[in-house]
């Protein structure tokens, strides 16, 4: 076994009402940042496991969102990457 370090971006569906993404698309187009269509506020969670490959890591976090970490009727999520541990 060898450990891994997984990051996840988790954010709300496209659709699905993000108050704080609302919030902050108006307060940058009041500052100016006229191009900015669209903000999604989320999450970003690391987790450290341990797993055979890189590929298995990414697998195991992957079931973890499907039943913890995301709701899967109002978030979406994605393996942002899979890193090597020493």
């Amino acid at each position: 076994m060898s450990r891994f370090r997984v990051s996840v971006h988790i954010v709300p569906r496209q659709g699905i009402l993000d108050p704080q993404g609302k919030a902050v698309a108006d307060a940058l187009h009041t500052l100016g940042f006229r191009g900015v269509a669209d903000a999604r506020i989320g999450r970003h969670v690391v987790l450290d496991v341990s797993a055979v490959s890189p590929e298995a890591a990414g697998a195991a976090v992957r079931e973890m969102c499907d039943r913890l970490l995301a709701n899967p009727v109002t978030e979406d999520y994605e393996i942002a990457g899979v890193e090597t541990l020493p």
